[in-house]
Order: structure tokens, then sequence, then C-alpha cells
């Protein structure tokens, strides 16, 4: 690390206009980014993809490029409408490219749809969401409503971008406020924000470049945007604070920079890598939506690592001791008659706030390790009640045009009707879907749909859309009466699958696959999940590896390891709290819904074990500095305790506030996102850094610091043998 930051501290200047590049090509590619984004819930190889791919190809239906056009009227029946209404959407349909108009349908008395297909895809298809309404115009006496998925996802854009600059309005103060209450007034409190945009915007250009490839989530923008800011001035803080601390031991800036990147930088590295090892672990699961979220996360904490050996000693060196130190901009400002705040003095290191806390703690132990580790079970029982959907139209604003379009139509022919399941009868090569075997096991499978609770009514006829050319697919919809991502839909294509199909006794030559929207939730739910055990595991694998290492210690890793995994259960059963049982209706703003989208859970554990454990490394990174140096366990956790405890303070105050931007938005997906990661990180901060991790290494002693020397050659570090018990100790010490 020394020889490194040397090197960039030589070519500084280089460096730092490398970053600024950056920051411009990323900033302009960010602007064009929105328009390539789109959810897609697809699940290569399962039953519902090929049901999907099946009938786009030989069907013509591709859902994810289809328009709806929902017409509200005061009489369906009247003489002419339909005729005149079908033309202007027929006519209109020109304007996107390979699109074609199905036929006119009638829901109520009062409403009647069209819908407009097309071989796009839905990132490009929702491009042109308003010029279809434009083409369509508003005929005397009718309200129009252009919806389906490509038009929600165009309206929802600029709620996203909405969403986001509340966010920003939220964290960015409180970020500088707590800056300058740790800096004071000086150009310091710049440093981060600076270190922060060149990895955010150097993120987004990057997912840029992957949006021309591969599908990405609509919500990547406001993920890197948000969590980026709370990563990157959490990491440039920690650094900043220690470089000012070099300088005051009376370091020269050159050997200040050095020795920061030495302790704080190399911190800083192993926190970005639990935090890149969590997320790169989502690029595993074969599920595109996941995949595309974690690439994006992927990214940010490996900008951040290299930021942090480049830019971040690059700009402290140019900074220097004056950029850093306190009230650097006071003169000028006591001139502009502008007060100052006042700032505690430093404390001594044995006799400071947290130093005495800790103290306290490891007096007794026991009694703070019950009462943590109490608290933290109680947040986390409620989790026992967790339950995910593959999505929901429900968790949305309702005031886009195409959202109320939605719901218009949803109200006229049922939630079910909307999203229908689709099964698939495949006769095999030569075969025909209407042999007499297939007819008769089609009717016995309606009788069987007609009888299941949760059918809202069967659709087949032999030709037409239920039929594809060649005689050999032919598909039955089927309309639920709960929409696909409710428990009971769920559960229904389980018996449809398990039940309903084998038991209408297809010939043997013939296959039978359940597709659309309920069973495509299903395969979603079940190959993400399928896969989660496996990601938990190489995540707890991996890390404890990582730490080994960091902290050149067999105990502590474990311990990281374990808080985590409590820290973490305690956000799953707070999102039961605020969403399920309505507590954050209180606060005005939360969704009270019955289930946690399902991606939640897997990307809140990948986020949040490594989010979470940056204050471990910071905290124990400290301890570990003060135990080579002293080789007293007591005094060693004291000091590092205070000696992070007002940065990790700070760190946290600023991470929270950064989460808080996803809760203030309108998407409840990404208030659940924000919620889990604001209280997981509340807890790590308070509960976990401050309570139970003191009182466990009293309890541990000197066994914190073991590390064999067998164990250490192979993690290549040095070797910590365990230290004799100390004779005795004064009480200040």
């Amino acid at each position: 690390m020394s020889r490194w930051t040397r090197f960039v501290i030589r070519f500084r200047w280089p460096v730092l206009g490398l970053w600024l590049a950056v920051l411009v090509v990323g900033f302009g590619a960010s602007t064009q980014l929105s328009k390539l984004l789109s959810n897609t819930f697809t699940v290569p190889g399962t039953d519902s993809e090929i049901v999907r791919t099946t009938l786009e190809q030989h069907f013509g239906d591709r859902s994810d490029g289809a328009f709806t056009v929902v017409f509200q009227v005061r009489d369906a029946a009247a003489p002419g409408l339909k005729a005149e209404l079908s033309a202007r959407v027929t006519q209109a349909a020109h304007v996107i490219p390979t699109a074609q108009a199905a036929e006119l349908r009638v829901a109520s008395k009062t409403v009647l749809y069209q819908d407009v297909t097309s071989t796009l895809e839905l990132a490009e298809a929702k491009g042109y969401t308003y010029a279809l309404r434009d083409a369509i115009g508003t005929p005397d006496g009718v309200r129009v409503y252009v919806t389906g998925a490509a038009a929600i996802q165009r309206d929802l854009d600029p709620i996203f971008t909405n969403d986001l600059k509340q966010g920003e309005s939220i964290a960015l103060p409180i970020a500088l406020a707590v800056l300058i209450a740790v800096f004071g007034l000086s150009w310091a409190v710049g440093i981060p924000f600076l270190f922060a945009a060149a990895t955010i915007f150097g993120t987004l250009g990057l997912v840029y470049l992957f949006a021309h490839e591969t599908t990405i989530a609509t919500y990547s923008t406001n993920l890197v945007q948000l969590i980026g800011l709370g990563i990157a001035v959490d990491y440039s803080l920690l650094i900043v604070y220690r470089f000012r601390e070099e300088l005051e031991r009376g370091l020269d800036k050159t050997e200040a920079v050095v020795r920061t990147m030495e302790t704080a930088g190399r911190s800083v590295v192993f926190s970005g890598a639990t935090v890149a090892i969590g997320l790169a672990m989502l690029l595993f699961i074969p599920v595109p939506f996941i995949r595309s979220i974690g690439l994006a996360g992927f990214l940010l904490p490996l900008l951040s690592i290299v930021a942090a050996l480049t830019l971040q000693p690059a700009l402290l060196h140019v900074f220097g001791p004056r950029g850093v130190r306190k009230h650097h901009v006071a003169p000028r400002l006591r001139r502009l008659g502008i007060p100052l705040p006042q700032l505690p003095a430093t404390t001594d290191i044995d006799k400071g706030f947290w130093a005495r806390l800790a103290r306290s703690i490891m007096k007794r132990p026991a009694l703070w390790l019950a009462a943590g580790t109490a608290v933290l079970i109680a947040a986390a029982v409620p989790a026992y009640a967790l339950q995910v959907t593959p999505g929901s139209t429900m968790g949305i604003p309702r005031t886009p045009q195409s959202v109320r379009g939605f719901d218009l139509l949803r109200a006229a022919v049922g939630p079910g009707a909307i999203s229908p399941s689709q099964v698939l009868i495949d006769a095999g090569p030569g075969g025909s879907a209407l042999s007499p075997a297939n007819v008769a096991a089609i009717d016995r499978l309606e009788t069987a749909l007609h009888g299941d609770r949760e059918v809202a009514a069967v659709f087949f006829f032999p030709g037409g859309r239920f039929l594809d050319s060649s005689g050999r697919y032919a598909q039955v919809m089927v309309a639920g009466r709960s929409d696909y991502g409710e428990q009971a839909a769920q559960a229904f294509v389980h018996r449809l699958r398990h039940t309903i199909i084998p038991g209408a006794r297809f010939p043997a030559a013939t296959r039978v696959l359940a597709g659309g929207g309920p069973p495509q939730g299903v395969d979603f739910l079940d190959v993400a999940y399928g896969s989660f055990p496996w990601l938990v595991l190489a995540v707890l694998a991996l890390t404890y590896l990582l730490l080994l290492r960091a902290f050149r210690s067999l105990l502590l890793p474990l311990k990281a390891v374990a808080l985590n995994l409590l820290s973490v259960a305690a956000s799953y059963g707070m999102l039961v709290v605020f969403f399920r049982w309505g507590f954050g209706a209180e606060l005005g703003g939360i969704y009270q819904v019955d289930q946690i989208e399902g991606w939640i859970p897997i990307f809140l554990f990948a986020m949040l074990f490594g989010l979470s454990m940056d204050y471990e490394v910071f905290l124990v990174s400290r301890m570990r500095e003060s135990w080579d140096h002293v080789q007293d366990n007591e005094r060693a956790v004291a000091h590092g305790l205070e000696r992070t405890g007002r940065i990790v303070t700070a760190a946290a105050i600023i991470m929270v506030a950064a989460f808080s931007g996803f809760i203030a938005g309108s998407i409840v997906g990404l208030q659940q996102f924000g919620i889990g990661l604001a209280v997981a990180i509340f807890i790590d901060a308070t509960i976990v850094r401050a309570i139970l991790v003191p009182s466990l290494m009293s309890y541990f002693g000197r066994w914190n610091w073991w590390l064999p020397e067998r164990i250490a050659r192979i993690v290549r570090v040095e070797p910590s043998p365990l230290a004799p018990a100390p004779v005795r100790r004064s009480r200040d010490t």
C-alpha cells in the first residue's frame, strides 16, 4: 500500500484528470440511461419461459412489448362506437414498428379495450407510449387510456426521477451537516462529495454500457445514486478523518497520506470487498432481474475501491494540511458576519465518552450481552411472518394515466384477467393439438378448472388466438380471482401444475406446460430462492476468509459473521412490522401490503452483509492496531471504540439519511428496500457496535487476537500467537 500510494501521489494530477473525465462522461451517460431500463421478471429455462417464447414465436403474443388501449364510454352498445374506436386504434398502431391491433373487446357496459401487440422488447416499446396516445387522440365523449407493461414503465420513469431528487434533497443536507460537525468549516467537507460524485457517475457510466447489451432494472439508477452516496461519503469520511489525525501527530503531508492509506485506506479496501462479495453472488442467481440489480450494485463498491486507492490519496495531497484543518475558512466567514459552530475539544483517548462506554460494558458483559441480544431477537421474530410476492401493480402511484387505465380495466374484468395463466398444449412435431385424445383431455382440464375456487373464467376455442397456424400448439387461458402475485394465485399455480394438469390425462406424446402471469411469478420465486441458500453459504465463507486476513484472528471474523446474521434477521422482521402489520402507515406515505417483493430479502442480504460489516471492519481494525501496540485486550477495545465511535456514528447517520431517500419515494419495492437498509445500519451502528462487540470481546479476552502460524501462512499474514495474560492492570489503563 505504501509504494502504491507514493506512486499515486507522484502522478496525482493525471489521476485527478482521469477521474474528472470519468465524472463528466458518466454524468452524460446517466442522462440517457432511463430510456434503456426496464423491469422484466422472466426466468430462463422454466416452464413459464418456454410458454412465453412459444406463444411469442407461434402465436405472435409478446406481452412485454404490448399496449392495451382502454376506452371509458357512456354506453358500449352505442351504434357505430365500436367500429369507430377500433379504426382509431388500428390506424394509430402504425406509429409502432411491427405493431398490430387485435380485436376490440367489451369489458363492461362502460369499458372497452383493445390490445396493440408488437415484437419489440419492453425497453424499446415503452418509448412509443406517448406517440400512441397522440395518434389515438380523444374522441368526443370518450376517455382514452393507454396502459400495459410498456406504458406503465414509461409513466414510472419520471416518478423514479422525482423520487431520486426527493431522496437526494433529504440525504445531501444531512450529509453536509454531519461533515461540518465532524470536520468543522474546512475544505475537507468537499472531499467526500467529490469522491461520491466520481464513483456514482463512474458506476452509472458502466451501467449505461451494460444496458446496451442486457436488460437492466429500472430501480438501478436510484440504487446506485442513493447507496453510492452513502458508501462513498462514508469511505471518504473515514480516510479524511484519519488523515487529519496523522497530521496532528506531526507527520508531513506525504507521510500523512501514506500512513492514512496504510491504515484507513486498507480498512476501506476490505470494507468495499465485503460489499462486493455479497453483491457478486447475485450474479450467479439465474434470474435476469436480480442479476441486473446485482450487476449495478456490484460495480459500485468496485469503483469505490478503485477511487479509494487512486482519487482519495490524490485529493488528500492536493488539499493538504490547510485543506483539512478546522475553521480554515473561519476568518473569511467571520468578516462576513456568519456565526461559527463551536466544536468540542478533542478528548483524552483513555477518558473519552466511547472509551468510558466500552469499559462500562466490559465490567458487566453478561448483562449488556443479554440485553443487546434480546433486542435483536425481538426485532427478528416477526420475520417468521414474512411472505414474498414476485411483484404487484398495487405498490406504485395510482395517478399516471397508464395506471388509471389499468385500474379501470381491472375493476371491469377482474384482477386475474389482466394477467391470466396460460396452459400450453404442445402435441409435438407433426402432432395435432386438436386430436380426439387431446380434445377429450382439454375438456377434462376445463371441467377441473371450473371447479377450482381460484378460477374466475376459462377461455378456449378450437381456433383463432387459441390455436397456432400449424395446429401443433393450443392454449387455454385461465383468469383467476386474485392478482398474480398474491398467495392465493401462487397456491393455484401449484394445484394447476401438480394436480389439475396431470388429472386431465393428456396423451403421453403431448407436453402440457403452465405459463402466463401467476406461473411466471412462481417460477421467479422458486428459482431465486432455490439459489439463495447457496448464496448465503458462499457469502458467509468468503466474508469469513476476507476478515480472517483483515483482522488476523480466528475468532473475530466468526463473531462478525454471527452478529451480521442477527442484524439481517432483525431487518427482515422490521419489514413485516412496517409493511405487513402497518406500523409504517402511521409515519405517512408508507404502503401497507401483505407481501414483501421477492427480490427484497435476497438483495437486502447481499447488500447488508457487506454494508453492516463496514463498521465492524473500521472498529476492529482500529482495535487491532491498539492491540499490536499495547497487548492489552481491554485497553485495545476501549481505544478502538474511542477512536472510531464519533466517526462511525457520523458515517451511520449519513448512510441512514441516504437510505431514507428510498423511504420518501412512492414505489413500494424501494420503500421496503430503504426500510430494511436503514434499520440494519442503525442496529449495527448502535446495538452491535456499541454494545455487543465490546461485551463479546470482553468474554473472549486474549483469544480475540489469536491466529495460529499455520493458518497465518495460508492467508499470508503475520501470525498472532496467544499473548500471556497480564499480571495486573491499574484502573486507568
